[in-house]
């Protein structure tokens, strides 16, 4: 790190690094796009990085990096994150983290002794529209939460995606059921989940999830939690109180459009519009602040927090009689 700018590489050069994470990272003022490796020259020149390594390994090794951004398939986060950190870079990974808890945990431990950050890049967490919910949630505006409601239905992979790949980390619930896991133990303040029913449904020959949908007990509270692959788009998040409800459209994928959240109790309905924002940009800015002053100068998702969405994954898998890796 220099004295007037935080020196980002990228791993992977796919659609997420060149569409969103890459043009946020050049628009920060104080961040540079330093170096970026990929598979693809052409898609890795396109990100427009100072320098363009040939390998993962040169770049994570390259001491004018400041922070690793790894936009890998899921399988290799957990190897080039702990390598990037052994490295002395901070690192911010695509969701999910890790495969499993047991990654999450080992990626943990390689962050506390080399004495770097490590973050899940969930953007969504980083929208105003989700810190507003987190505040209203923790302000009691519909009393106790009982209950959650969150469907994540994503883009049906082509045939040959990673995201159809058992052995790469693909399948629903890793793809997107971290969101809407994510999402329901937010809304029950993080406690502790109890699995007690899955129904998980496959490709046909595969062995990655195209469907996977789980009834949790968290705290005092339940949510039920719907994550698939089948490009139908559902989406929503609603959380029940005892004084109410809050609901969000699109809560898991609204970006560079207005959107909203809308409150009902006893009192009324009010609906709480959000303008277009980049939360691409605001998470960039947020890591890119955290290493250059210190992470309780920015909003970074917390890596328990993480672990606690790895570990219901792990639990939502297992009783599907699927292993976790």
């Amino acid at each position: 790190m220099t004295a007037d700018r935080v020196r980002w590489g990228f791993l992977g050069a796919g659609h997420i690094a060149a569409t969103n994470v890459g043009p946020a990272v050049h628009r920060v003022p104080g961040a540079e796009l330093r170096a970026a490796a990929g598979r693809d020259p052409e898609r890795t020149e396109a990100l427009g990085a100072s320098v363009r390594h040939t390998d993962y390994a040169a770049l994570v090794a390259d001491e004018q990096v400041d922070v690793v951004y790894i936009a890998l398939h899921n399988s290799a986060h957990a190897f080039w994150a702990t390598e990037a950190l052994r490295a002395g870079k901070h690192v911010l990974c695509e969701k999910p983290l890790g495969l499993s808890a047991a990654e999450v945990r080992s990626m943990a431990d390689a962050a506390a002794a080399s004495n770097r950050l490590l973050v899940e890049a969930s953007w969504n967490r980083w929208h105003p529209r989700t810190r507003e919910l987190a505040r209203l949630l923790e302000s009691r505006v519909i009393g106790d939460v009982r209950h959650v409601e969150a469907v994540f239905d994503g883009a049906d992979p082509a045939p040959h995606d990673y995201r159809r790949d058992a052995t790469l980390g693909g399948g629903a619930l890793l793809d997107v059921g971290c969101y809407a896991i994510a999402a329901s133990l937010a809304a029950h303040e993080w406690a502790k989940a109890t699995v007690t029913a899955v129904r998980r449904e496959t490709w046909p020959g595969g062995t990655a999830d195209r469907v996977t949908e789980a009834f949790l007990e968290i705290g005092n509270g339940t949510a039920a939690i719907s994550s698939s692959l089948t490009g139908e788009g559902n989406e929503t998040l609603e959380i029940a109180g005892s004084d109410g409800t809050i609901r969000l459209d699109s809560p898991f994928t609204a970006g560079r459009e207005s959107c909203a959240l809308v409150i009902r109790t006893a009192g009324g309905t009010e609906s709480v519009r959000f303008p277009p924002v980049d939360p691409y940009g605001i998470m960039a800015a947020e890591m890119t602040r955290a290493v250059a002053r210190g992470a309780s100068s920015a909003f970074l998702v917390p890596l328990e927090q993480s672990l606690a969405v790895a570990e219901t994954m792990d639990s939502v898998a297992s009783r599907a009689g699927h292993r976790p890796a």
